[in-house]
């Protein structure tokens, strides 16, 4: 079979003038696709051709498309991100469909992230969860020695791998719950695995799942959907790490209002 022979698609895309209208799927034709195109360009030669017929084209969010950002996501066929694991959609390349397929597009769905239009979505909930963490103490000045806090390696490999959580949201829309756990102990599991996050470590931890609950995301019941989603493979043992932070946290704080109800 030759790979380099175009193909055709169907699409069914989710498509939403802004939060509060009524939305519906409406097919496209995508022809004489290249094998070696992005998905996202793909649907940039779709909304040309949607132009051409006056029509408005289909509303998507994107960004480096380098899959790094975060930016770009939605469903293909119920799949975060489409049908290759750990791939960002902007990274995902036509050769992994077949010539007559069709594909269904949707947005994230979440209470958390509603619909701003088409397959794109209010993500800020990420951002205030972030912000709620709040800021690390450290020294300012001259560039410090860099062996001066020695980390274990372990330690180091773990924040690294925490840290390579791009906030896209894939997490949250696989869960059956809208839970944002991987998320948000992705980004708890970052400094607590190092020296420069523990001074805050306990406020970070309570104030971050205070936050993650506020925004109105659902229990994590580990089903692991969210790790298999994640394009970046971020671990379901962050959630763990999460876990323990927030009970000691917990339990430190009880024990400091004890205290100080008895001086």
């Amino acid at each position: 079979m030759d790979n380099k022979k175009p193909i055709n698609l169907t699409l069914k895309v989710w498509r939403q003038q802004n939060t509060n209208s009524d939305g519906k799927f409406v097919e496209y034709d995508a022809k004489t696709v290249s094998p070696d195109a992005s998905f996202l360009e793909m649907l940039d030669a779709v909304n040309e051709e949607i132009i051409k017929k006056g029509d408005e084209p289909i509303s998507f969010d994107h960004d480096c498309r380098e899959g790094i950002c975060g930016s770009c996501g939605f469903m293909i066929n119920g799949n975060a991100h489409g049908p290759q694991k750990g791939t960002t959609i902007c990274q995902l390349h036509m050769r992994n469909f077949k010539d007559g397929e069709k594909l269904v597009l949707e947005p994230w769905s979440a209470k958390a992230f509603p619909i701003m239009k088409d397959l794109m979505v209010d993500r800020t909930a990420f951002d205030r969860i972030i912000s709620s963490g709040g800021f690390i103490s450290t020294n300012t000045g001259s560039a410090a020695e860099a062996n001066s806090t020695p980390i274990p390696k372990p330690d180091a490999d773990e924040a690294f791998l925490s840290a390579a959580c791009i906030g896209c949201g894939a997490c949250v829309a696989s869960c059956k719950n809208a839970s944002a756990a991987l998320f948000t102990s992705a980004k708890i599991s970052h400094l607590a695995h190092l020296p420069q996050g523990a001074v805050e470590k306990d406020k970070r931890a309570l104030d971050m799942v205070a936050q993650m609950d506020a925004e109105g995301f659902g229990a994590c019941t580990s089903t692991g959907a969210c790790s298999a989603a994640c394009p970046k493979e971020i671990s379901l043992i962050n959630i763990a790490k999460m876990n323990r932070e927030y009970l000691r946290a917990s339990i430190t704080k009880k024990q400091e209002m004890a205290g100080g109800g008895e001086g």
